[in-house]
């Protein structure tokens, strides 16, 4: 996937993570907002929706969005594409878990688990193979003897 500044969704997004990093969020959601309005192709709008996500005020909304997100991921249709899955899987099972649905939580684990070998060997790797254990831990902590689990 390519991830190039040159893409207007692409640079918006980009504009709207500096000032999540300054703290400016509303700043940074008028920008994700606009990227997904005029997001065109399943890449921006995996892209776009990726970050609107992230600005939600309910479990459920950020559950619609990181699902949206994931399928115009699985829409692009490239190998490249596996690299982001284990993170939209993640969040996806972490929105099933807060909403008290283990099995659901524990399905999108287990698809961020099988993904996680097209993770890159860094640090945003080795925080979201974390991320991915730990949500597993909690599931499985969750439904103690759950032998449907």
């Amino acid at each position: 996937m390519d991830f190039n500044n040159e893409n207007e969704v692409i640079r918006i997004c980009a504009q709207g993570m500096e000032f999540e990093g300054k703290g400016e969020t509303s700043s940074a959601v008028n920008l994700f907002e606009k990227a997904w309005a005029i997001a065109s192709t399943d890449f921006e709008k995996f892209t776009a929706a990726h970050y609107v996500a992230r600005h939600q005020s309910t479990i459920l909304q950020k559950l619609n969005w990181d699902e949206t997100a994931l399928k115009h991921a699985l829409l692009i249709g490239e190998d490249n594409v596996k690299s982001v899955l284990p993170s939209l899987y993640l969040n996806i099972g972490k929105c099933y878990e807060d909403l008290n649905d283990p099995i659901n939580a524990k399905m999108y684990y287990e698809k961020a688990f099988f993904f996680a070998e097209y993770l890159p060997e860094n640090e945003y790797g080795c925080m979201i193979k974390s991320g991915i254990v730990r949500g597993m831990e909690r599931i499985k902590l969750l439904n103690k003897g759950d032998k449907n689990l």
